[in-house]
């Protein structure tokens, strides 16, 4: 089996700690549950681990569905160490894992990750069926020789806090709902590739971002941006949509950065999305474009100078 392999390669020797989960977004409540996790390692001096997915479980379990992702594995990553983790390990979710039973999956975590406890979400489930809930982990452990403990929901206002309600968000164009629940912007990472040059023609030279078909996007529209080049942020603007005046049939992520004035074909960049600033407009003219192009820049100065962004 895959994923067995894919465990055998660490062979923690040191006691762990671990939750498990996709962690998409690796958000408010995600960060609440790991602050929990790596309190409580330290505090019987075990290793604080993540047990993660490659992809998302549903994309085996419902393959006919869309799966769509607020951050990819990589920054999934790279976000849960640096909140001081000490291992995460993404196993490949595949059939072979989805018919394993609670008992197998997690007897499997004791043999190569030396698993003592368990940390989970109130909503928690694994095993075929999801039939490891908190109460069947907790007989498990019992039986087994590991800890089971829940951590507690996070809330943000009215709404519990979860990748559902940020895509959620992200679908209504909520952009500041979004930067709440995740407690960061919502961002977008790609490489720049060759678009049809129509903005070096109205003097708004964009740059079109190669961005991943399965993440997840707020409606088209324009957007207040910041854009990570080499390390800098950058005042941008972003659109994302269709292109309507030029008749576009695809949907593109373009962003102009204010007051840059370098080549970013090949780069990789980061955006952060700020606010909606409007919806996507078809003009009757270039000419009427690049007016109403001048405002969403002025628009944007003015809040990226009010919240000090950048």
């Amino acid at each position: 089996m895959l994923a067995e392999a894919e465990l055998a390669e660490l062979k923690e020797k040191q006691g762990t700690l671990l939750t498990i989960g996709v962690f998409d977004g690796v958000h408010l409540g995600h960060r609440h549950l790991l602050g929990e996790l790596k309190s409580k390692a330290s505090a019987r001096n075990l290793a604080s681990g993540v047990v993660t997915f490659k992809r998302h479980p549903l994309e085996t379990l419902k393959p006919q569905g869309t799966v769509t992702y607020l951050t990819d594995l990589d920054k999934r990553t790279k976000l849960i160490k640096a909140l001081g983790i000490d291992i995460v390990v993404a196993l490949t979710f595949d059939k072979d894992l989805a018919s394993l039973s609670a008992k197998q999956f997690v007897a499997l975590l004791q043999k190569h990750l030396n698993m003592k406890g368990l940390v989970i979400g109130p909503d928690f489930t694994l095993g075929k069926g999801k039939e490891g809930n908190f109460a069947t982990l907790t007989e498990l452990g019992k039986e087994l020789g590991f800890s089971v403990e829940a951590a507690s929901e996070l809330q943000s206002g009215d709404v519990t806090v979860s990748s559902t309600a940020i895509r959620q968000a992200l679908a209504d164009g909520q952009m500041e709902t979004a930067t709440r629940l995740l407690g960061r912007h919502f961002s977008l990472h790609g490489p720049v590739i060759h678009g049809d040059k129509r903005g070096r023609l109205i003097d708004y030279p964009t740059a079109n971002l190669n961005v991943s078909a399965d993440r997840a996007l707020p409606p088209d529209g324009v957007y207040t941006t910041i854009a990570i080049v080499d390390n800098k942020a950058y005042n941008a603007i972003t659109n994302i949509g269709m292109r309507p005046t030029f008749a576009k049939q695809h949907r593109t992520v373009e962003v102009f950065l204010l007051d840059f004035h370098h080549d970013l074909y090949g780069k990789d960049i980061t955006i952060e999305l700020v606010e909606k600033i409007r919806a996507e407009m078809k003009f009757a003219s270039a000419q009427e474009l690049v007016g109403r192009i001048q405002q969403d820049v002025e628009h944007a100065k003015k809040t990226l100078a009010q919240t000090g962004a950048v």
